[in-house]
């Protein structure tokens, strides 16, 4: 069986560091587009699909965050890694609030960059994170949601393609219906890693939830403060 290359979309300014990168991911059998500015960035990805996007912040003309934000628009699902000399607490948080799956700053070490996208592929391909072969298909409130599919429907409306994190961690909730979920859980579950970075990607998810099942009115995610969340619905 062939199997296919993944295909990345790698945005970066730096031609030098650019250019490095790009035959470091092709020596390791990726097959690489390479974007000098975030307006090349956007036009290449609305004409081929990629697997993973790696955008750098800093840019001419388009800056990653702007550019993030757009295929996200654009694509729930696609690997978004952020790849900035930008440490700042608050730069991180602007990244996962648009979506980001990861945050890297420079320099950093090109083999960890490796392992961290095999590792999304990984999870991707588990079909958004076994849980056990639990059930798949759940009542939440007016809501019926298939973790299988990662769709989210209320009436005759449209169903609601989730991301892969969003779909396991609706499922999870799920699971756990009117109880405690505990953070650490889904951390290690979702995330496999319990950091301070990876804890906020996790509240900005739970925030993206809501704002999917607020068309219910009985449907409320509360925080724990310290242990976790309560997916509480109301008869």
């Amino acid at each position: 069986m062939i199997q296919t290359k993944k295909r990345v979309l790698l945005v970066e300014d730096d031609q030098n560091f650019g250019a490095i990168l790009r035959d470091y991911l092709e020596i390791n059998d990726y097959e690489v587009v390479l974007a000098r500015n975030g307006v090349e960035g956007a036009e290449r990805f609305n004409k081929d699909n990629f697997d993973i996007c790696l955008l750098d912040v800093m840019m001419p003309y388009k800056d990653g965050f702007t550019l993030a934000k757009e295929i996200r628009s654009n694509d729930a699902a696609v690997p978004i890694i952020f790849l900035t000399a930008k440490s700042m607490r608050e730069d991180v948080l602007k990244g996962y609030n648009l979506g980001a799956d990861d945050y890297l700053t420079k320099p950093f070490d090109s083999d960890v960059l490796l392992l961290k996208m095999k590792a999304m592929f990984h999870r991707m391909e588990q079909n958004t994170v076994n849980l056990n072969k639990a059930d798949h298909l759940f009542t939440i409130g007016a809501f019926s949601f298939n973790a299988k599919l990662r769709e989210l429907s209320i009436g005759d409306d449209k169903p609601v393609k989730l991301s892969p994190k969003e779909g396991a961690l609706l499922q999870l909730l799920a699971l756990h219906q009117n109880d405690l979920m505990p953070r650490e859980l889904a951390l290690k579950k979702i995330w496999k890693d319990d950091t301070y970075f990876t804890s906020r990607s996790m509240d900005v998810y739970i925030a993206k939830l809501r704002k999917h099942l607020k068309a219910d009115s009985a449907i409320e995610i509360i925080n724990i403060h310290g242990e976790g969340f309560r997916m509480l619905v109301s008869n």
